[in-house]
């Protein structure tokens, strides 16, 4: 034994398989070397007892059982001996061969055994049992085995791991050298995992030259790619020019010819506009185009200007009394075929929700509710007293290939959503790419209603859809600025008002809901939310520190950043303990009784909800990004994570699929949207002026339900309310709305 850059290095065999996932390869098993047993874990595909082995790893310490070498790369090499030999063939690698067949074939061919199965296979029939049919079937499994273990082998030349290599065999099986060898770029379009820069290293130990056309082409892509992911439809020409260029380290001359030729293969989408030379990734750019086209459509296919609501409207409100502009807003929703509805917390959205609802019902029309998350769509579930559900659900989602990049929708233009008009709240959150899948959904002569703060921060993903219809100017819009008279003895919706017109929040005032704690440095900051959490809040107002009560923070990195504080405040909400399970993946600690959070969204993820009783009542696929639950049972044996999620959903996490959880217990202010949390903490020490913007302070103040706690230097919560800094999002949405309506319509 020995060590090589802090790795094991051992030649063995392999004694015993304890558990091995076909799937993934991941593999539980005993092996053998120098006179010792070990247990070893990783990803190792396909292997079978008596299978020889080198392998490198590193000492892991299971707290179940004791020490395990965690496989980092590892070779398969054919044993030699008879031994080895008989053992291997009668391991279960091919059917229907024992050791009696097998010791048989080994005696009759010896050292020529695998060369006869594999270049001679019709020789087999000599061994009595072997039919010719059951020759050929042992050659071509012994066959695939054998392309198998060369590429992994490959594969790991080129510094690739062996749970990706497994994913790049899968997908192109007996291409896979060829695919490589030509040209390494393509993996990170068709493999999911595979990103520019593990295809980089991969095309470089392959010889490919710095300025090779399809490294720069690769490079415009991953450019394009990581700027949708900040939000961004397009980038001018002359700027993803310059960024492709510093980050293939070349010249800005070689990536026109790049943008030319994806613009030839319909990878990319390049025009100018007012002026401007802009390329899209053409999924953005069709996304984007869709969503306006159809927009206008709806819009023009649904216009009753004869029909008097008022009555209608003095009816359903419930006995309450509606402002003016709640009224108009219902009629003009009533009289539009898309129509949005704006405004801060206390102006009555809901209100008009309802109403919209009981009008519909009066006139026996099918109404549907939705919002881009589930804890968004449980909200209107209890505003309303209907059934909400995430946009995602109503259209029925999957994806292609095991490829979460690229997902399809059930509900379509051929199976569009059974509706007379449909209803979308927080409408803020949903990106050009979703709005322009729901659109697909929506048939002509649907209504559709899009409600939602514009105020507050964009969505996550590409595109500025809400702000870019409303200032487009063609799409019909109400805008509520009046905050009623129950609203405004929260303290929590004035200040949020305030903070929105530019003014500072007022604070600490008795018997209300918004206070702020002064601390000057970040480690007595975390020291007060501690003390918060566990005794002043829960004797203030009853709250529980676990179930009602959440850390917002602008930022992920830092003292308080999500990254540091999760790991504080799991210390406090949830320490370790004798007979606590738990399971370290990377840098972070799960453990049984975590608050977890989806940080991606997985459309293939199964989950389940059980009645009272324990049976199944509901089953599904999709786990969306910023879901959150808690984590219920963590299974060493098995090597899975259970959790329980907020609405209801059991889903089962195997361990290499942990990198889609983080703990939860402080969250980033831009994850939280479309949430609402009884007790909000939000920490404030310093940080750069992009994260301490009007819009971030604004969003996570209106993320509480009943009290609001600020911790740090109140100076840092004025600069954030002058500083109405917006990060510049490139989307054209709403020139688009309007060149589109002059040429459809004139």
């Amino acid at each position: 034994m020995f060590y090589l850059q802090d790795l094991l290095e051992l030649n063995g065999t392999v004694e015993d398989i304890i558990y091995q996932n076909s799937d993934n390869g991941y593999s539980v098993f005993s092996f053998s070397c120098d006179d010792d047993e070990i247990i070893c874990v990783g990803t190792v595909p396909d292997i079978h007892n008596g299978e020889t082995l080198k392998i490198s790893g590193n000492w892991t310490m299971h707290p179940t059982y004791g020490r395990q070498l965690q496989i980092q790369y590892y070779e398969k090499s054919i044993p030699t001996t008879t031994e080895g030999m008989i053992k291997y063939l009668s391991s279960g690698l091919i059917k229907g061969i024992g050791p009696k067949i097998a010791k048989k074939i080994v005696d009759k061919f010896g050292e020529a055994t695998f060369y006869v199965i594999e270049e001679k296979p019709d020789r087999l029939v000599e061994i009595k049992g072997i039919t010719y049919e059951k020759a050929m079937k042992i050659s071509n499994t012994f066959r695939e085995q054998h392309e198998l273990r060369r590429a992994m082998i490959f594969l790991q030349n080129f510094g690739v791991s062996p749970t990706y290599a497994m994913k790049i065999y899968k997908k192109y099986r007996e291409r896979t050298f060829d695919v490589v060898q030509k040209n390494p770029y393509r993996l990170a379009d068709d493999v999911f995992g595979i990103g520019f820069k593990m295809a980089d290293k991969m095309a470089a130990a392959a010889g490919f030259s710095e300025d090779s056309i399809y490294r720069i082409k690769a490079g415009i892509k991953y450019v394009l790619s990581t700027s949708a992911a900040d939000g961004h439809v397009y980038l001018p020409k002359e700027e993803l020019m310059e960024k492709t260029a510093e980050l293939l380290e070349i010249d800005v001359s070689l990536v026109e010819n790049g943008i030319i030729e994806l613009q030839m293969e319909h990878q990319v989408w390049y025009e100018e506009l007012d002026g401007v030379q802009i390329v899209y990734l053409n999924v953005y750019y069709y996304a984007e185009i869709y969503t306006a086209k159809k927009l206008l459509e709806l819009n023009e296919a649904y216009a009753d200007n004869e029909k008097d609501y008022t009555k209608l409207i003095e009816k359903n409100s419930k006995g309450i009394v509606l402002a003016d502009m709640q009224k108009k807003a219902v009629e003009t929703a009533l009289k539009s075929g898309v129509m949005v509805i704006t405004g801060g917390p206390g102006t009555g959205k809901t209100t008009i929700i309802n109403t919209i609802l009981d009008i519909m019902d009066d006139e026996k029309k099918v109404t549907v509710l939705a919002a881009p998350t589930g804890r968004a769509a449980k909200r209107m579930t209890e505003a309303t007293g209907r059934d909400a559900q995430t946009i995602h659900r109503i259209l029925g989602i999957t994806y292609i290939n095991d490829d979460a990049r690229k997902q399809t929708f059930d509900k379509d233009e051929d199976d569009p959503i059974e509706a007379d008009i449909i209803i979308i709240d927080e409408s803020s959150m949903v990106d050009v790419l979703l709005m322009s899948s729901l659109l697909k959904a929506v048939k002509i002569g649907t209504r559709l209603i899009m409600v939602g703060d514009v105020d507050q921060l964009p969505s996550v993903g590409a595109g500025n859809v809400l702000k870019d219809i409303i200032d487009s100017g063609v799409i019909n819009v109400v805008r509520l600025t009046e905050v009623f008279r129950q609203a405004r003895e929260s303290a929590i919706i004035m200040n949020a008002h305030r903070i929105n017109s530019g003014e500072n929040p007022v604070i600490n005032e008795k018997e209300k809901d918004f206070f702020f704690v002064k601390r000057t440095n970040a480690t007595d900051a975390i020291s007060t939310l501690r003390e918060l959490m566990l005794t002043r809040l829960p004797s203030f107002n009853g709250c529980d520190p676990y179930t009602d009560i959440q850390v917002l923070t602008p930022m992920r990195k830092g003292q308080l950043g999500v990254e540091e504080l999760n790991k504080e405040l799991q210390k406090t909400l949830n320490p370790e303990g004798r007979g606590k399970k738990e399971k370290t993946f990377r840098n972070t600690v799960f453990r049984v009784g975590d608050k977890v959070m989806q940080i991606k969204n997985n459309y293939n993820m199964s989950w389940k909800i059980y009645s009272s009783g324990r049976k199944i009542q509901e089953e599904g696929l999709g786990i969306f990004n910023g879901d959150c639950g808690t984590i219920i049972d963590i299974n060493e044996i098995d090597e899975y994570v259970l959790v329980l999620f907020d609405d209801g959903k059991w889903v089962q996490y195997d361990f290499i699929q942990l990198d889609e959880l983080e703990l939860s217990y402080a969250v980033t202010i831009h994850k939280s949207q479309g949430s609402e949390y009884p007790v909000v903490i939000i920490p404030l020490i310093s940080g750069p002026p992009m994260l301490l913007s009007r819009n971030l302070l604004y969003t996570a103040v209106t993320r509480a339900k009943s009290l609001v706690v600020m911790v740090g230097i109140p100076e840092t919560m004025y600069k954030m309310v002058d500083n109405m800094r917006e990060i510049k999002r490139y989307s054209t949405l709403s020139k688009r709305l309007q060149n589109l309506r002059e040429f459809m319509f004139g």
